[in-house]
C-alpha cells in the first residue's frame, strides 16, 4: 500500500511538471494526452489524478494563485485603499499575461456558473474582493463596480495582448488607460455616469494617475 502511494505522488509530480512545461508552451489548450505521454504515465492515471481539464490547469496555476492572495492580504493594511486595489489588479493583470493558459482558465468561469469554492476564480475573488470593498467604502471606487468587472478587465487585457510583439508592455498602456479613462472629466457621451454593473471600466475607478 505504501509504496502505491509512493508512485501515485511520483506520477502526481511528474504529471504536474509535464502540464507546467505544455501549458507554458501551447497555453490552456495544451494536450492532455501530450502532457501524459511526456510524464511518461497514461491517458487514465492522468485523468485519475485530474479528472477534468480545469483541475489540471488549476493545479498548474495553484502556486501563483496562493501568491496573488498573500499579495492581497498584505496591501487590505495598506493606507490608500485605491493604490492597493490598483496594484493588486495589476499584479494579476501583469501574471494573466505572462502566464499562458491563465487568463483562459479564469474566463472559463463566468459569474453564472458558480465555480466551486476552491476554483482559481472563487479564491482569487475571495482574495482580491476585499480589497474593491474597501476602496469602495473609502468613496474611491464607485459603489456598482463588481469584483467580475474588475476579473473581466484582467483577463480581457491579457487576452487582448497575447500575440503581440511586446504584450507585457501593452497590457501596462491598455490598464492606464481604463484606469484613466479617455477623457475623464467628460466621461463617455451618451452613456449615463451610473449605468449599473455594466458601466465601461473607465468609469469604474476614480481619475487621476494609476499606482503602476
Amino acid at each position: 500500500m505504501t509504496g502505491q502511494r509512493s508512485d501515485a505522488r511520483r506520477n502526481y509530480r511528474r504529471i504536474l511538471a509535464a502540464a507546467e512545461a505544455e501549458v507554458a508552451a501551447h497555453g490552456a489548450d495544451a494536450s492532455q494526452e501530450q502532457i501524459a505521454r511526456a510524464a511518461g504515465v497514461g491517458s487514465a492515471t492522468l485523468r485519475r489524478h485530474f479528472p477534468t481539464r480545469r483541475a489540471l490547469l488549476e493545479a498548474v496555476f495553484q502556486e501563483r494563485i496562493e501568491v496573488l492572495c498573500e499579495h492581497a492580504h498584505r496591501l487590505s493594511a495598506a493606507e490608500d485603499s485605491r493604490t492597493a486595489l490598483l496594484e493588486w489588479l495589476r499584479a494579476l493583470v501583469d501574471y494573466a499575461v505572462s502566464a499562458r493558459g491563465f487568463a483562459d482558465t479564469l474566463s472559463y468561469e463566468p459569474p453564472t456558473e458558480e465555480p466551486s469554492p476552491h476554483s482559481c476564480g472563487s479564491r482569487i475573488e475571495a482574495a482580491g474582493n476585499p480589497l474593491l470593498q474597501r476602496a469602495v467604502r473609502d468613496q474611491a471606487v464607485a459603489p456598482h463596480v463588481t469584483f467580475h468587472d474588475l476579473l473581466t478587465l484582467a483577463v480581457g487585457i491579457a487576452l487582448a495582448t497575447e500575440h503581440h510583439q511586446d504584450p507585457v508592455t501593452q497590457a501596462g498602456r491598455l490598464f492606464r488607460l481604463a484606469v484613466e479613462g479617455f477623457s475623464p472629466e467628460h466621461g463617455i457621451p451618451g452613456m449615463p455616469r451610473n449605468s449599473g454593473s455594466a458601466a465601461p471600466v473607465t468609469e469604474s475607478l476614480p481619475t487621476g494617475g494609476a499606482a503602476c
